[in-house]
Protein backbone atom coordinates (compact mmCIF):
# COMPACT_ATOMS: atom_id res chain seq x y z
CA UNK A 1 0.00 0.00 0.00
CA UNK A 2 2.87 2.33 0.91
CA UNK A 3 4.59 1.62 -2.44
CA UNK A 4 1.37 2.47 -4.29
CA UNK A 5 1.07 5.75 -2.35
CA UNK A 6 4.67 6.72 -3.22
CA UNK A 7 4.11 5.94 -6.91
CA UNK A 8 0.92 8.04 -7.02
CA UNK A 9 2.68 10.94 -5.27
CA UNK A 10 5.59 10.80 -7.72
CA UNK A 11 3.19 10.70 -10.68
CA UNK A 12 1.27 13.74 -9.47
CA UNK A 13 4.48 15.69 -8.78
CA UNK A 14 5.83 14.84 -12.24
CA UNK A 15 2.56 15.74 -13.91
CA UNK A 16 2.51 19.09 -12.13
CA UNK A 17 6.08 19.80 -13.23
CA UNK A 18 5.31 18.99 -16.87
CA UNK A 19 2.22 21.16 -16.73
CA UNK A 20 4.25 24.06 -15.34
CA UNK A 21 6.92 23.65 -18.03
CA UNK A 22 4.24 23.57 -20.72
CA UNK A 23 2.67 26.74 -19.35
CA UNK A 24 6.02 28.54 -19.37
CA UNK A 25 6.69 27.35 -22.92
CA UNK A 26 3.29 28.56 -24.13
CA UNK A 27 3.79 31.89 -22.40
CA UNK A 28 7.21 32.29 -24.04
CA UNK A 29 5.74 31.48 -27.46
CA UNK A 30 3.01 34.08 -26.96
CA UNK A 31 5.51 36.71 -25.86
CA UNK A 32 7.68 36.17 -28.91
CA UNK A 33 4.64 36.39 -31.18
CA UNK A 34 3.66 39.76 -29.72
CA UNK A 35 6.93 41.55 -28.83
CA UNK A 36 9.86 42.69 -30.96
CA UNK A 37 12.93 40.69 -29.95
CA UNK A 38 16.38 42.04 -30.82
CA UNK A 39 19.88 40.55 -30.59
CA UNK A 40 22.44 43.34 -30.90
CA UNK A 41 25.52 41.43 -32.01
CA UNK A 42 26.48 38.48 -34.18
CA UNK A 43 29.53 37.83 -36.39
CA UNK A 44 27.72 35.90 -39.11
CA UNK A 45 28.85 38.39 -41.83
CA UNK A 46 32.27 36.70 -41.68
CA UNK A 47 30.64 33.55 -43.02
CA UNK A 48 28.74 35.51 -45.67
CA UNK A 49 31.91 37.26 -46.85
CA UNK A 50 33.76 33.96 -47.15
CA UNK A 51 30.91 32.54 -49.23
CA UNK A 52 29.17 29.18 -49.16
CA UNK A 53 26.77 30.17 -46.34
CA UNK A 54 23.09 30.67 -47.12
CA UNK A 55 20.97 32.68 -44.68
CA UNK A 56 17.76 31.43 -46.26
CA UNK A 57 18.21 27.74 -45.42
CA UNK A 58 18.69 25.92 -42.14
CA UNK A 59 22.42 25.34 -41.79
CA UNK A 60 24.25 22.68 -39.82
CA UNK A 61 27.22 25.00 -39.24
CA UNK A 62 27.11 28.47 -37.80
CA UNK A 63 24.65 29.84 -35.28
CA UNK A 64 22.32 32.07 -37.31
CA UNK A 65 20.13 31.78 -40.37
CA UNK A 66 16.60 32.94 -41.13
CA UNK A 67 14.81 29.61 -40.51
CA UNK A 68 16.47 29.20 -37.12
CA UNK A 69 15.68 32.81 -36.23
CA UNK A 70 12.02 31.97 -36.85
CA UNK A 71 12.30 28.85 -34.70
CA UNK A 72 13.87 30.81 -31.85
CA UNK A 73 11.41 33.68 -32.09
CA UNK A 74 14.10 36.28 -32.83
CA UNK A 75 12.78 39.15 -34.93
CA UNK A 76 15.82 41.37 -35.41
CA UNK A 77 19.55 40.71 -35.58
CA UNK A 78 22.48 43.11 -35.76
CA UNK A 79 24.91 41.65 -38.26
CA UNK A 80 28.28 43.08 -37.27
CA UNK A 81 30.88 43.70 -39.95
CA UNK A 82 33.92 42.50 -38.00
CA UNK A 83 37.37 43.62 -39.14
CA UNK A 84 40.32 42.11 -37.27
CA UNK A 85 43.04 44.49 -36.17
CA UNK A 86 46.06 44.72 -38.46
CA UNK A 87 48.84 47.16 -39.35
CA UNK A 88 47.98 50.83 -38.93
CA UNK A 89 49.27 52.09 -42.24
CA UNK A 90 47.50 53.95 -45.07
CA UNK A 91 47.76 50.83 -47.25
CA UNK A 92 46.25 48.58 -44.58
CA UNK A 93 43.48 51.08 -43.82
CA UNK A 94 42.51 51.16 -47.50
CA UNK A 95 42.62 47.36 -47.78
CA UNK A 96 40.34 46.91 -44.76
CA UNK A 97 38.06 49.70 -45.94
CA UNK A 98 37.51 47.71 -49.14
CA UNK A 99 37.00 44.56 -47.03
CA UNK A 100 34.36 46.44 -45.03
CA UNK A 101 32.52 47.57 -48.17
CA UNK A 102 32.57 44.03 -49.57
CA UNK A 103 31.16 42.63 -46.32
CA UNK A 104 28.30 45.15 -46.38
CA UNK A 105 27.59 43.99 -49.93
CA UNK A 106 27.56 40.32 -48.86
CA UNK A 107 24.97 41.02 -46.16
CA UNK A 108 22.74 43.02 -48.49
CA UNK A 109 23.06 40.38 -51.21
CA UNK A 110 21.97 37.59 -48.86
CA UNK A 111 18.99 39.57 -47.59
CA UNK A 112 17.93 40.55 -51.13
CA UNK A 113 17.76 36.85 -52.08
CA UNK A 114 14.89 36.34 -49.61
CA UNK A 115 12.56 39.37 -49.80
CA UNK A 116 9.69 37.33 -48.42
CA UNK A 117 11.66 36.36 -45.32
CA UNK A 118 13.71 39.42 -44.32
CA UNK A 119 14.52 43.05 -44.97
CA UNK A 120 17.21 45.59 -44.14
CA UNK A 121 16.25 47.75 -41.14
CA UNK A 122 17.68 51.20 -40.45
CA UNK A 123 15.34 52.49 -37.73
CA UNK A 124 13.18 51.07 -34.93
CA UNK A 125 10.11 51.81 -37.06
CA UNK A 126 11.54 49.61 -39.83
CA UNK A 127 11.84 46.72 -37.38
CA UNK A 128 8.28 47.06 -36.10
CA UNK A 129 6.98 47.29 -39.67
CA UNK A 130 8.90 44.19 -40.77
CA UNK A 131 7.63 42.33 -37.69
CA UNK A 132 4.05 43.19 -38.68
CA UNK A 133 4.79 41.84 -42.17
CA UNK A 134 6.07 38.57 -40.71
CA UNK A 135 9.64 39.30 -41.77
CA UNK A 136 13.01 39.32 -40.03
CA UNK A 137 14.89 42.60 -39.56
CA UNK A 138 18.55 42.70 -40.54
CA UNK A 139 20.36 45.60 -38.91
CA UNK A 140 24.07 46.19 -39.45
CA UNK A 141 26.91 47.47 -37.32
CA UNK A 142 30.70 47.56 -37.44
CA UNK A 143 32.86 45.77 -34.88
CA UNK A 144 36.20 47.57 -34.60
CA UNK A 145 36.74 51.13 -35.81
CA UNK A 146 40.04 50.04 -37.36
CA UNK A 147 38.91 50.40 -41.01
CA UNK A 148 38.00 54.03 -40.32
CA UNK A 149 41.76 54.51 -40.06
CA UNK A 150 42.29 58.23 -39.63
CA UNK A 151 39.65 59.29 -42.16
CA UNK A 152 36.65 60.79 -40.34
CA UNK A 153 34.54 60.79 -43.53
CA UNK A 154 34.35 57.00 -43.41
CA UNK A 155 32.12 57.15 -40.34
CA UNK A 156 29.28 58.71 -42.33
CA UNK A 157 30.06 56.53 -45.34
CA UNK A 158 29.49 53.42 -43.21
CA UNK A 159 26.35 54.96 -41.71
CA UNK A 160 24.98 55.63 -45.20
CA UNK A 161 25.64 51.98 -46.07
CA UNK A 162 23.46 50.91 -43.15
CA UNK A 163 25.73 50.63 -40.11
CA UNK A 164 23.90 51.85 -37.03
CA UNK A 165 26.72 51.42 -34.52
CA UNK A 166 30.49 51.15 -34.44
CA UNK A 167 32.29 49.18 -31.76
CA UNK A 168 35.19 51.61 -31.36
CA UNK A 169 37.91 48.96 -31.11
CA UNK A 170 38.38 45.21 -30.75
CA UNK A 171 41.09 43.22 -28.96
CA UNK A 172 43.90 45.72 -29.71
CA UNK A 173 44.38 49.47 -29.52
CA UNK A 174 43.66 51.43 -32.70
CA UNK A 175 43.72 55.08 -33.74
CA UNK A 176 40.40 55.75 -31.97
CA UNK A 177 40.95 54.38 -28.47
CA UNK A 178 42.57 51.81 -26.21
CA UNK A 179 41.26 48.25 -26.01
CA UNK A 180 40.44 46.44 -22.78
CA UNK A 181 42.61 43.49 -23.86
CA UNK A 182 45.68 44.86 -25.65
CA UNK A 183 48.67 43.03 -24.16
CA UNK A 184 50.89 46.05 -24.80
CA UNK A 185 48.82 48.15 -22.41
CA UNK A 186 47.30 51.60 -23.01
CA UNK A 187 48.44 53.80 -25.87
CA UNK A 188 46.17 56.83 -25.57
CA UNK A 189 45.04 56.38 -21.94
CA UNK A 190 41.47 56.38 -23.23
CA UNK A 191 40.15 58.06 -26.34
CA UNK A 192 42.68 59.58 -28.72
CA UNK A 193 42.15 63.11 -30.07
CA UNK A 194 40.94 61.48 -33.29
CA UNK A 195 38.67 59.21 -31.24
CA UNK A 196 37.02 62.26 -29.72
CA UNK A 197 36.24 63.49 -33.22
CA UNK A 198 34.82 60.07 -34.12
CA UNK A 199 32.43 60.12 -31.13
CA UNK A 200 31.30 63.67 -32.00
CA UNK A 201 30.73 62.66 -35.62
CA UNK A 202 28.74 59.60 -34.57
CA UNK A 203 26.55 61.81 -32.37
CA UNK A 204 26.12 64.27 -35.23
CA UNK A 205 24.84 61.69 -37.71
CA UNK A 206 22.79 59.62 -35.24
CA UNK A 207 25.09 56.59 -35.08
CA UNK A 208 25.25 54.67 -31.79
CA UNK A 209 28.60 54.49 -30.00
CA UNK A 210 29.38 50.94 -28.87
CA UNK A 211 31.67 50.65 -25.82
CA UNK A 212 32.13 46.87 -25.84
CA UNK A 213 35.82 45.90 -26.04
CA UNK A 214 37.14 49.35 -25.12
CA UNK A 215 39.27 50.02 -22.01
CA UNK A 216 37.80 51.40 -18.80
CA UNK A 217 39.50 54.77 -19.42
CA UNK A 218 38.10 54.86 -22.96
CA UNK A 219 34.64 54.01 -21.58
CA UNK A 220 34.63 56.99 -19.21
CA UNK A 221 36.03 59.28 -21.91
CA UNK A 222 33.18 58.30 -24.22
CA UNK A 223 30.54 58.92 -21.55
CA UNK A 224 31.96 62.36 -20.74
CA UNK A 225 31.84 63.31 -24.41
CA UNK A 226 28.77 61.63 -25.91
CA UNK A 227 25.57 63.62 -26.08
CA UNK A 228 23.64 60.46 -26.89
CA UNK A 229 23.13 57.25 -24.90
CA UNK A 230 25.68 54.55 -25.71
CA UNK A 231 25.50 50.76 -25.82
CA UNK A 232 27.69 47.86 -24.81
CA UNK A 233 26.48 45.64 -27.65
CA UNK A 234 27.88 42.41 -26.20
CA UNK A 235 29.32 42.65 -22.68
CA UNK A 236 28.50 41.22 -19.27
CA UNK A 237 29.04 41.98 -15.57
CA UNK A 238 32.50 42.01 -13.98
CA UNK A 239 31.00 41.40 -10.54
CA UNK A 240 29.99 37.90 -11.68
CA UNK A 241 32.87 37.18 -14.06
CA UNK A 242 36.22 38.94 -13.70
CA UNK A 243 36.97 39.78 -17.34
CA UNK A 244 38.24 43.14 -18.61
CA UNK A 245 35.64 42.78 -21.35
CA UNK A 246 32.87 43.13 -18.76
CA UNK A 247 31.58 46.24 -16.99
CA UNK A 248 32.01 46.70 -13.24
CA UNK A 249 29.28 48.14 -11.02
CA UNK A 250 30.65 51.70 -11.18
CA UNK A 251 30.61 51.50 -14.96
CA UNK A 252 27.02 50.26 -14.83
CA UNK A 253 26.07 53.27 -12.71
CA UNK A 254 27.77 55.59 -15.21
CA UNK A 255 25.96 53.84 -18.06
CA UNK A 256 22.64 54.48 -16.30
CA UNK A 257 23.46 58.19 -15.93
CA UNK A 258 24.20 58.26 -19.66
CA UNK A 259 20.87 56.52 -20.40
CA UNK A 260 22.61 53.70 -22.23
CA UNK A 261 22.14 49.93 -22.18
CA UNK A 262 24.32 46.86 -21.63
CA UNK A 263 23.47 43.91 -23.85
CA UNK A 264 24.46 40.76 -21.95
CA UNK A 265 26.83 38.63 -24.03
CA UNK A 266 26.10 34.91 -23.98
CA UNK A 267 29.72 33.93 -24.50
CA UNK A 268 30.69 31.47 -21.79
CA UNK A 269 34.00 33.09 -20.74
CA UNK A 270 32.19 36.39 -20.04
CA UNK A 271 29.46 34.76 -17.96
CA UNK A 272 31.30 32.36 -15.70
CA UNK A 273 34.90 32.36 -14.49
CA UNK A 274 36.68 29.71 -16.62
CA UNK A 275 37.98 26.75 -14.63
CA UNK A 276 41.55 25.46 -15.20
CA UNK A 277 41.48 23.26 -18.29
CA UNK A 278 45.01 22.06 -19.11
CA UNK A 279 43.86 19.48 -21.68
CA UNK A 280 41.99 22.11 -23.68
CA UNK A 281 44.86 24.61 -23.41
CA UNK A 282 47.35 22.03 -24.65
CA UNK A 283 45.24 21.06 -27.63
CA UNK A 284 44.44 24.71 -28.40
CA UNK A 285 48.19 25.46 -28.41
CA UNK A 286 48.75 22.61 -30.87
CA UNK A 287 46.01 24.00 -33.09
CA UNK A 288 47.50 27.51 -33.00
CA UNK A 289 50.94 26.13 -33.94
CA UNK A 290 49.42 24.20 -36.83
CA UNK A 291 47.76 27.27 -38.33
CA UNK A 292 50.63 29.64 -37.60
CA UNK A 293 52.94 27.31 -39.53
CA UNK A 294 50.76 27.86 -42.59
CA UNK A 295 51.66 31.56 -42.60
CA UNK A 296 49.63 34.77 -42.26
CA UNK A 297 48.00 34.78 -45.70
CA UNK A 298 45.23 32.25 -45.26
CA UNK A 299 42.42 31.95 -47.76
CA UNK A 300 38.87 32.62 -46.60
CA UNK A 301 38.16 28.88 -46.80
CA UNK A 302 41.16 28.18 -44.57
CA UNK A 303 40.00 30.78 -42.05
CA UNK A 304 36.62 29.08 -41.96
CA UNK A 305 38.27 25.69 -41.43
CA UNK A 306 40.42 27.12 -38.63
CA UNK A 307 37.33 28.53 -36.91
CA UNK A 308 35.45 25.24 -37.26
CA UNK A 309 38.35 23.26 -35.78
CA UNK A 310 38.61 25.61 -32.80
CA UNK A 311 34.83 25.53 -32.24
CA UNK A 312 34.85 21.74 -32.27
CA UNK A 313 37.73 21.74 -29.77
CA UNK A 314 35.76 23.97 -27.40
CA UNK A 315 32.67 21.80 -27.82
CA UNK A 316 34.59 18.69 -26.80
CA UNK A 317 36.69 20.01 -23.94
CA UNK A 318 35.07 23.13 -22.46
CA UNK A 319 32.13 23.10 -20.07
CA UNK A 320 29.91 26.00 -21.10
CA UNK A 321 28.05 28.44 -18.92
CA UNK A 322 24.28 27.97 -18.88
CA UNK A 323 21.17 29.98 -19.65
CA UNK A 324 20.75 30.41 -15.89
CA UNK A 325 24.23 31.98 -15.74
CA UNK A 326 23.25 34.45 -18.48
CA UNK A 327 20.07 35.44 -16.66
CA UNK A 328 22.12 35.89 -13.48
CA UNK A 329 23.95 38.69 -15.32
CA UNK A 330 20.66 40.22 -16.42
CA UNK A 331 19.47 40.05 -12.83
CA UNK A 332 22.67 41.69 -11.59
CA UNK A 333 22.14 44.66 -13.91
CA UNK A 334 18.53 44.94 -12.72
CA UNK A 335 19.66 44.83 -9.09
CA UNK A 336 22.35 47.50 -9.61
CA UNK A 337 20.74 49.99 -12.03
CA UNK A 338 17.23 48.77 -12.87
CA UNK A 339 15.28 47.04 -15.61
CA UNK A 340 15.60 49.87 -18.18
CA UNK A 341 19.28 49.40 -18.98
CA UNK A 342 19.77 45.76 -19.99
CA UNK A 343 19.32 43.63 -23.10
CA UNK A 344 20.89 40.71 -24.99
CA UNK A 345 23.81 40.61 -27.47
CA UNK A 346 24.63 36.99 -28.25
CA UNK A 347 27.98 37.23 -30.09
CA UNK A 348 26.84 34.20 -32.09
CA UNK A 349 29.36 33.09 -34.73
CA UNK A 350 32.00 35.01 -32.78
CA UNK A 351 32.27 32.64 -29.82
CA UNK A 352 28.81 33.13 -28.32
CA UNK A 353 26.74 30.13 -27.32
CA UNK A 354 25.99 28.50 -23.97
CA UNK A 355 24.44 25.31 -22.69
CA UNK A 356 20.76 25.55 -23.55
CA UNK A 357 21.32 28.26 -26.16
CA UNK A 358 24.00 27.20 -28.63
CA UNK A 359 22.34 28.82 -31.62
CA UNK A 360 19.56 31.25 -32.45
CA UNK A 361 16.87 28.53 -32.59
CA UNK A 362 17.15 28.23 -28.79
CA UNK A 363 16.65 31.90 -27.89
CA UNK A 364 13.28 31.22 -26.27
CA UNK A 365 15.10 29.31 -23.53
CA UNK A 366 16.31 32.66 -22.20
CA UNK A 367 12.72 33.89 -22.16
CA UNK A 368 11.60 30.74 -20.34
CA UNK A 369 14.23 31.29 -17.66
CA UNK A 370 13.09 34.89 -17.23
CA UNK A 371 9.47 33.77 -16.90
CA UNK A 372 10.37 31.07 -14.39
CA UNK A 373 12.10 33.71 -12.24
CA UNK A 374 9.00 35.88 -12.18
CA UNK A 375 9.90 38.61 -14.67
CA UNK A 376 6.78 40.39 -15.91
CA UNK A 377 5.72 40.69 -19.53
CA UNK A 378 6.72 44.37 -19.60
CA UNK A 379 10.14 43.58 -18.13
CA UNK A 380 10.82 40.88 -20.72
CA UNK A 381 9.74 43.20 -23.55
CA UNK A 382 12.28 45.76 -22.31
CA UNK A 383 15.08 43.17 -22.06
CA UNK A 384 14.39 41.71 -25.49
CA UNK A 385 14.64 45.01 -27.34
CA UNK A 386 12.57 47.74 -25.78
CA UNK A 387 15.53 49.24 -23.94
CA UNK A 388 17.79 49.09 -26.96
CA UNK A 389 15.20 50.63 -29.26
CA UNK A 390 14.82 53.52 -26.80
CA UNK A 391 18.57 54.20 -27.08
CA UNK A 392 18.46 53.94 -30.86
CA UNK A 393 15.59 56.44 -31.07
CA UNK A 394 17.36 58.88 -28.76
CA UNK A 395 20.56 58.72 -30.81
CA UNK A 396 18.56 59.50 -33.95
CA UNK A 397 16.59 62.26 -32.19
CA UNK A 398 19.77 64.00 -31.03
CA UNK A 399 20.96 63.99 -34.63
CA UNK A 400 17.74 65.63 -35.78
Amino acid sequence: MLTKYILVTLFLATAGCVSSEEQISRKADKLHQDMLSVDTHCDTPMRLYRGGFDLGVRNEKGCIDFPRMKEGGLDAEFFAVFIAQGPRTPEAFELEHQHTLATFDSVRYNVARYPGMAGIALTPDDAYRLKAEGKISVFMGIENGYPVGTDITRVKQYYDLGARYITLCHSSNNDICDSSTDKAGPEHNGLSAFGEEVVKEMNRIGMIVDVSHISDESFYDVLKLSKAPVIASHSSCRALCESPRNLDDEMLQALKENGGVIQICILSDYLKQPEPNPEFEARAAELREKWQAMGPDLTEAQKEERWNEYSELKRRYVKLATVADAVNHIQHVVDIIGIDYVGIGSDFDGGGGIEGCTDVSMMKNITKELISRGYSRDDIVKIWGGNFMRVMREAQTIRQ
